[in-house]
């Protein structure tokens, strides 16, 4: 028999993070621990973290589903990818906690030479959204930590001071040096984006991720296959839970990529389907946290590692918040590392909710 509780915590940024759906500045996450009745002492954890106005499961009666699976658990673990195609981040979490378990609750989930401190996975640099003196800054502080990729959120400010930024990156270094991709999280209109990715294909831009707001197939097919530089779809896997409708998708828009959020997507199960469905239309990926404090970031560190995908991936946002639960996980020259001398924190006590 298993047994399971959540509990409730506000991650604070250590900065406003900017995007074009708005300012940042906290945002909860909930820890749901499953154990077996006869032991106790073996707690596995998994991460349901929310994003407003992005999660499906951003809702007023979110804690009110979760004390329903801690309370029907047994029932849950069993049926979790049918009876939860309504809460992808909970789905995420339970699905997380379970497997933690069934490898001891060690935080130690999807085997790889990762998780032994063997293998580092790249990563993007993030430069938020804000002041352009702001940018700079943080432009300044990824190239000095080493960083070769870095992902701009563009969008929100006058188009023209972001792509100063860029051609001050360009100035510097070229595309051989420095990776820049740029997320306009569906900020540009139908009748602009093609005209801002010319703009922005100029300087050697990577990819852009969700130029256009989600559900505009047509329109988004039109993109993919006039754009002068990739696109990455992104909003626009959130809520597509049937095969056959990812399928569909995938072959009427015909992207040059998808990002893979397991959080949004409901879970790892989900994740490998869009991995399978993706190389099978020869549409590349890559994995991208979703604000998840450090617990759910593991456990998709983790699952990347072992699908072996060598490109840079949006995994360094463990460092944005000022109360993150303390890990093993280190970010150094642009790579994450998993430090098996550094101990696991203990989780915040505050907001036990059984």
């Amino acid at each position: 028999m298993l047994k399971a509780s959540f509990k409730r915590h506000t991650l604070s940024f250590n900065t406003p993070g900017g995007t074009s759906r708005g300012v940042l500045k906290t945002k909860n996450s909930w820890y749901v621990e499953i154990y077996e009745q006869t032991k106790p002492d073996v707690v596995g954890i998994g991460e349901c973290s929310i994003l407003p106005r992005l999660s499906v499961d951003d809702k007023p009666h979110l804690e009110s589903k979760l004390t329903e699976v801690c309370e029907q658990i047994n029932i849950y673990a069993h049926s979790l990818h049918e009876s939860l195609t309504e809460w992808p981040a909970i789905r995420f979490a339970l699905e997380m906690a379970l497997l933690d378990l069934q490898n001891g609750g060690g935080k130690k989930i999807f085997h790889s030479d990762f998780v032994v401190g063997m293998k580092a996975i790249p990563i993007n640099g993030l430069i938020w959204m804000g002041e352009m003196e702001y940018m700079q800054e943080q432009l300044e502080q990824k190239l000095k930590a080493g960083f070769d990729c870095i992902k701009i959120k563009v969008g929100a400010l006058d188009f023209k001071k972001e792509i100063e930024l860029i051609k001050e990156i360009r100035r510097r270094y070229d595309a051989s040096q420095i990776e820049v991709r740029v997320d306009a999280n569906g900020a540009f209109s139908p009748d602009e984006a093609l005209d801002k990715m010319i703009q922005l294909s100029k300087l050697d831009i990577h990819s852009i991720e969700q130029p256009i707001k989600a559900g505009q197939w047509q329109v988004m097919a039109d993109l993919c296959k006039e754009t002068p530089l990739p696109i990455a779809l992104d909003e626009e896997l959130i809520g597509l839970d049937d095969f056959q409708t990812k399928e569909e998708m995938l072959s009427i828009i015909k992207p040059q990529y998808v990002i893979l959020k397991p959080s949004l997507l409901g879970g790892f199960k989900a994740s490998d389907e869009w991995v399978r469905i993706a190389e099978a239309q020869n549409v590349g990926w890559w994995a991208t946290s979703a604000l998840e404090g450090n617990v759910g970031l593991n456990a998709i560190a983790q699952w990347t590692a072992i699908h072996d995908n060598s490109m840079p991936q949006g995994l360094g946002t463990g460092q944005v918040f000022s109360n993150n639960v303390s890990s093993p996980l280190e970010v150094k020259k642009g790579h994450l590392f998993y430090n098996i001398n550094e101990p696991w924190g203990v989780l915040p006590e505050e907001n036990i909710i059984v």
